[in-house]
């Protein structure tokens, strides 16, 4: 369809340089990146949507629709590097997590408040000083770093049988920022979390995790994220800010986007003959000008 078969939107990063390339910099970003993002979305709530070869970096060359392509650009190629191999080991293990900590896999979606008939939050929004998110921060057009505390008893959610669901609580530490930041870990004196993921790691997973304390600094490096398990002190303590700073001001939940706009108005350029006939018999007569609002002028004579 002359290139015409797939999105032009394009928000994609080459880390520097444009295709392959023999720079180890931009290699080790970008592989960094990939296990950024398949930890990203395998940890979230909801299904998962990987695309077949997302486990060992099949990208087909950029091509976002290449149905159509019967050569090396769609053919899996089963054949690892061994850096491949090892985002394989890696996405494997993240399953494993998903799979093992209910956590990662609630059936209901946060609320961002506290769980009804408790005082527990099912979510906590943190900032780098280990306090929770204001609105303010939330409105900071430069913020790059976030926290995000699950509480493993915090689970409004029970199993068949009906009991309630418990697991262990993790702090999920994003920095999306090209420079390394600090974050300062929350709960009181006698909480400690040991670095349970850490993708500055090749493997993804810190061969000898470390135990951090409640109130120091963890050091996330440029463009990673971390994920820590609390392994001392109760649920209830950690679920408190860093013991050594204040609440900056009234915690608030991610403001809720916006209601979605009309789609934009269809280029018939880019679209084959049999869709364009169908939206012409579908269309009332004031849309088959594409959308635009219908004119009170009178004719044109």
């Amino acid at each position: 369809e002359e290139s015409r078969d797939g999105s032009n939107d394009n928000y994609s990063w080459n880390c520097g340089e444009e295709g392959p390339t023999d720079n180890e910099e931009v290699n080790a970003l970008r592989r960094r990146q990939l296990r950024n993002f398949l930890a990203t979305l395998i940890l979230s709530q909801g299904v998962p949507m990987i695309v077949a070869g997302d486990e060992f970096a099949r990208t087909q060359r950029g091509n976002n629709n290449a149905y159509c392509q019967d050569n090396e650009i769609s053919w899996f190629d089963w054949k690892l590097a061994p850096w491949q191999q090892e985002l394989l080991d890696y996405t494997a293990r993240l399953t494993a997590v998903r799979r093992e900590h209910a956590v990662f896999r609630r059936p209901k979606w946060f609320q961002g408040r506290r769980v009804a008939g408790t005082d527990l939050k099912d979510v906590m929004w943190l900032d780098t000083d280990g306090s929770e998110m204001t609105e303010e921060d939330w409105s900071a057009g430069f913020t790059r770093c976030m926290g995000m505390l699950l509480s493993g008893d915090a689970l409004d959610v029970r199993d068949r049988q009906g009991h309630p669901v418990r697991d262990d609580t993790f702090l999920v530490l994003f920095n999306s920022h090209h420079e390394p930041v600090k974050f300062v870990l929350p709960g009181r004196q006698d909480v400690n979390w040991e670095v349970f993921l850490d993708t500055r790691e090749e493997s993804g997973f810190p061969a000898k995790p470390a135990s951090v304390a409640a109130g120091d600094e963890f050091e996330t490096i440029e463009r990673s994220m971390a994920v820590l398990r609390l392994v001392r002190g109760s649920q209830e303590n950690a679920r408190n800010i860093s013991w050594k700073h204040s609440q900056k001001a009234e915690p608030a939940a991610p403001p809720k986007p916006s209601k979605p706009s009309k789609h934009e108005p269809i280029d018939q350029s880019t679209v084959g003959p049999r869709q364009r006939a169908q939206t012409a018999r579908s269309a009332k007569p004031s849309e088959l000008a594409q959308g635009e609002e219908e004119s009170n002028d009178p004719p044109v004579k």
